[in-house]
């Protein structure tokens, strides 16, 4: 991609003390998101998907700790910022739309006074946002049909392909679908005008039917709105519909990135074989489907290296050194957001047959860790020191 980075990410880790011991949900992970893009994230249940995107938005319980070398959105770092500059990022800068509708949406608002406090508290109203005008409207008067922000709350009802949206802004939650609750909850997260959309799951308690028509949804309002939508999913299919750049995430780590085109067409990470190994195909002529054996390893006491090494079927002697990633773009492909993947059957002094399983370890293998992993500290002291990092 080109340009700027609307979101960095660089070196996220974000854990959870329990009575166990301490839990590692996500661990060091860094990618960008650009102006315009739609950025997957993909990965089994309990990968750290969720996480991460609370992360960003500081939205997790007290017994977390979130740590990074930086998270910057449109250069500013969102770590450093109070809680009351993080509420106005929340829901204007950045939305989010969460898996399950029901649980969102307040049951005892109309969807119209929802969408129409967004607005006011994000947006360019004229009508103050401020406590006790807010308090008046929901408990006493309600929110003036012929006012902006319930106009535009009708607006943006239509917008997203609700029937009758004068109608159905008076209603409640309960009294409308599933399909049309997502809906009204894509909708409340344009009203504040954000440049970034977080959309964790969106479609996972929809039919097949319904779930097509709100990502197509998705992806015109990106277009419409000039909106980046970072789409969490566990459903590859998914991904190849709608995201233009992938990362696969895994224990908290993240394996691959690529443009989706390369991702599918040349997968280069055991992990992310596997994921797409076990997705059925029409042409399918296996009896049975292919499966990752085994399962996510306990994150309070993951294995040194590779997370996955445990459920690898091309596991060699160099998965328990640390992950660092490989430039695994083809010749052809000149893309500059590149093609990484994390994993060591990629290091130069590997060498590998036809399964792609590691025959030979030559002089020179952990020393190419060792610089990668010397080349990225030095990065980010060069990037701390120099200020080039904006």
């Amino acid at each position: 991609m080109s340009g700027e980075p609307l979101l960095e990410i660089d070196n996220l880790r974000t854990s959870f003390a329990t009575d166990r011991g301490t839990v590692d949900a996500v661990d060091g992970i860094s990618f960008e998101i650009y102006p315009g893009e739609v950025f997957g994230v993909v990965g089994e249940s309990g990968s750290g998907k969720s996480v991460t995107a609370l992360s960003l938005l500081q939205l997790l319980d007290s017994n977390s700790t979130i740590e990074a070398d930086a998270v910057r959105f449109k250069g500013e770092d969102l770590l450093t910022k109070s809680d009351a500059e993080m509420q106005d990022v929340r829901g204007g800068e950045i939305s989010m739309i969460f898996q399950d509708p029901s649980t969102s949406l307040n049951p005892v608002m109309t969807i119209g006074e929802q969408i129409a406090e967004v607005y006011r508290q994000h947006a360019s109203s004229t009508e103050s946002g401020r406590f006790w005008p807010e308090m008046k409207r929901k408990y006493i008067t309600g929110t003036n049909k012929k006012s902006e922000s319930w106009q535009r709350a009708i607006e943006l009802l239509d917008m997203v392909g609700i029937p009758d949206p004068e109608v159905r802004a008076t209603e409640y939650p309960h009294q409308l679908s599933g399909g049309m609750r997502q809906r009204v909850v894509i909708a409340q997260a344009l009203a504040g005008d954000p440049a970034l959309i977080i959309a964790d799951e969106p479609t996972t308690a929809l039919d097949v039917s319904i779930e097509a028509q709100i990502l197509n949804e998705l992806v015109d309002l990106k277009d419409e709105y000039d909106v980046s939508i970072m789409l969490i999913t566990h459903d590859l299919g998914v991904v190849r519909e709608t995201c233009d750049r992938v990362a696969v995430m895994y224990a908290g780590e993240l394996m691959e990135q690529a443009t989706d085109d390369d991702l599918f067409a040349e997968p280069h990470h055991p992990y992310t074989q596997g994921l797409l190994d076990s997705i059925p195909r029409i042409t399918d002529d296996r009896e049975w489907l292919d499966v990752i054996e085994g399962a996510v390893p306990d994150l309070i006491d993951k294995p040194q290296g590779c997370p996955f090494r445990d459920r690898c079927n091309r596991a060699f002697e160099m998965c328990d050194k640390p992950l660092v990633e490989y430039d695994v773009r083809s010749e052809a492909n000149s893309d500059p957001s590149g093609h990484t993947a994390c994993c060591h059957l990629h290091n130069d002094h590997v060498e590998t047959n036809a399964d792609g399983k590691a025959i030979h370890v030559s002089e020179g293998a952990h020393a190419e860790v060792e610089s990668k992993l010397i080349e990225v500290k030095g990065d980010k002291i060069a990037r701390t020191d120099g200020g080039d990092s904006q």
